[in-house]
């Protein structure tokens, strides 16, 4: 149950988007643009990283959704669950685990980011393309960890399963039919 009474039970991202379609649109625009642009790290490879840091984060939503959404690409489930409990050890693309500690720094030490942090990331043959579509997608997902708890949003496994499939097959923009028949004006 949402904290926001004008919600409803089942609330889910789309719903929230709505209480400000003209931020809604321009926040669904921005997924499609990081998530989903044509560059060094793959979507799966970005959903990965969603669903990392949303489970850093214990945000129930968006770590339910992109962990389905990274299983739909081919991600198994055993590696979302090793990666919280150690990258180091997890069975992950070896290539994939500077960028994934960055995000775990990131995430929950960002004052601490140094240029050695980004320096490990490059000699592990990433280029600068690569970790700032990383580092979108990594701040992306802080931020909408925030946007669902603050909202008091949860889901449940049906609603995760149903948005990770439709998020691996089709992507963002059908989000944006969503909103299509709500005013460009944030709701008061």
């Amino acid at each position: 149950m949402s904290y926001f009474a004008s919600l409803p039970a089942d609330a889910g991202v789309r719903h929230i988007l709505a209480l400000n379609p003209a931020a809604g649109q321009a926040l669904i625009m921005f997924h499609s643009a990081a998530l989903r642009n044509d560059g060094p790290l793959t979507p799966k490879d970005k959903e990965l990283i969603a669903a990392y840091v949303s489970g850093l984060n214990a945000c129930q939503y968006c770590y339910g959704v992109h962990a389905q959404t990274a299983q739909a690409f081919g991600v198994p489930e055993y590696v979302l669950i090793q990666l919280l409990d150690n990258v180091d050890t997890a069975t992950v693309d070896e290539r994939l685990k500077p960028l994934l500690r960055y995000a775990r720094k990131l995430t929950q030490e960002p004052s601490r980011m140094t240029m050695e942090d980004a320096q490990v990331v490059f000699d592990a043959g990433w280029n600068e393309a690569a970790l700032h579509d990383a580092v979108l997608t990594i701040c992306l997902f802080n931020f909408m960890n925030r946007l669902l708890e603050g909202h008091g949003v949860k889901g449940n496994a049906a609603l995760y399963e149903t948005r990770g499939k439709a998020l691996q097959e089709q992507g963002y923009y059908p989000l944006l039919d969503l909103l299509k028949n709500a005013p460009l004006t944030p709701s008061r």
